[in-house]
């Protein structure tokens, strides 16, 4: 049914404009409701029609008739400005701030925002706001260990320098072991990945041992050389390093990135090196295992293997790391060592004397 009395007259330019806010999908919500309501007015349909299809007031329709009557396309732009935006002032900015680098009087260890908030008489969003601006995340928590080797920066210098310039005709090593991996076996089946549900384990699992993984990362190409014991002691240590001596005679020298592990410093490692004059071992300062590429490739190992998986006996977790180390030398990278100020180099912390 139409209603002559509420019929508006559309030139087509103005028609055009309207069906295509009435149909856009980047329009704010309003302008495409407002275009439907003029719309459906130029078409006939009664007051109720619009009211029970649009969800809206008869008063409102009244209005933007009106509106549009009077001031055409113009006339249905939305008249509220919004609220001015609210900065907090620079007294309450260095409140905030000065009180978030304090600790909470109830015992715990750091703030969240609400409590903050509440605390300070504050809203939410407003120290969520000075949080941010000040880059303050009392949320995270990062751990450092600081170095108290006295040689800490030429023993860093000199290792570094391997990676960024190495020797010519000479190999560079990253050699360390990761040990005590448990081979552990889940008592219950493992539930597998499906639409909407994670990977799922059981809670128990039976522990068949321990092995332990000697590797070596070449600096140069990337590749690992790795070997499975089941003791972690000086002998293996050394019966690695002529495993890796085997595949490394093309080298005139062989310089081995390593911690201050006291298997790699007995008497008989000793005599190793004694016997063969090319290998030359490079100490990573203390509590600086960060300084040994190896460790990121631990890491990943420990993501994509050792983590998650589940291992049938000590030799199953053997077979499966050779598996892993085979495969990645498929695709093995160097990983890139980069000084992000090279000027900078090294510096003292001169609260604790301590290098970093």
């Amino acid at each position: 049914m139409t209603d002559n009395r509420n019929l508006l007259k559309l030139i087509p330019e103005q028609r055009e404009d309207l069906q295509r806010w009435a149909h856009s999908r980047t329009l704010p919500a309003g302008d495409v409701f407002r275009a439907r309501l003029i719309l459906a007015l130029a078409d006939g349909t009664t007051y109720r029609e619009i009211a029970r299809s649009l969800k809206t007031s008869l008063p409102t329709i009244a209005r933007w008739k009106m509106r549009f009557e009077r001031d055409g396309l113009a006339g249905l732009e939305g008249r509220h400005l919004g609220s001015k935006p609210r900065a907090a002032t620079p007294k309450v900015q260095a409140r905030v701030i000065r009180r978030v680098q304090q600790k909470p009087g109830d015992g715990s260890t750091h703030w969240s925002c609400r409590k903050l908030a509440s605390e300070l008489e504050l809203s939410k969003s407003t120290v969520q706001r000075i949080l941010a601006q000040a880059q303050l995340k009392p949320h995270r928590l990062e751990r450092y260990m600081a170095s108290n080797d006295p040689d800490f920066e030429t023993k860093a210098a000199d290792i570094i320098g391997l990676y960024l310039h190495p020797p010519q005709h000479a190999a560079v090593f990253c050699l360390d072991e990761k040990t005590a991996i448990q081979a552990l076996d889940r008592l219950d089946p493992v539930l597998p990945l499906s639409p909407g549900r994670a990977e799922r384990h059981g809670f128990e699992y039976y522990r068949h041992g321990t092995l332990s993984l000697y590797a070596a990362l070449d600096v140069k190409t990337g590749k690992v050389e790795g070997k499975t014991a089941r003791r972690h002691t000086s002998v293996e240590f050394i019966a690695f390093l002529t495993q890796l001596l085997s595949k490394t005679r093309w080298a005139k020298e062989i310089h081995i990135v390593l911690d201050n592990l006291s298997a790699h410093k007995t008497k008989a490692v000793e005599e190793f090196l004694a016997q063969h004059p090319k290998v030359r071992f490079h100490f990573t300062p203390t509590y600086s295992s960060w300084l040994n590429q190896v460790e990121l490739w631990f890491a990943k190992i420990q993501r994509d293997v050792i983590s998650r998986g589940v291992f049938t006996s000590v030799a199953d977790l053997a077979r499966k790391l050779r598996k892993y180390i085979e495969a990645y030398a498929k695709s093995a990278k160097p990983f890139r060592w980069t000084y992000t100020d090279p000027q900078k180099r090294i510096r003292i912390n001169e609260i604790t004397g301590t290098a970093y």
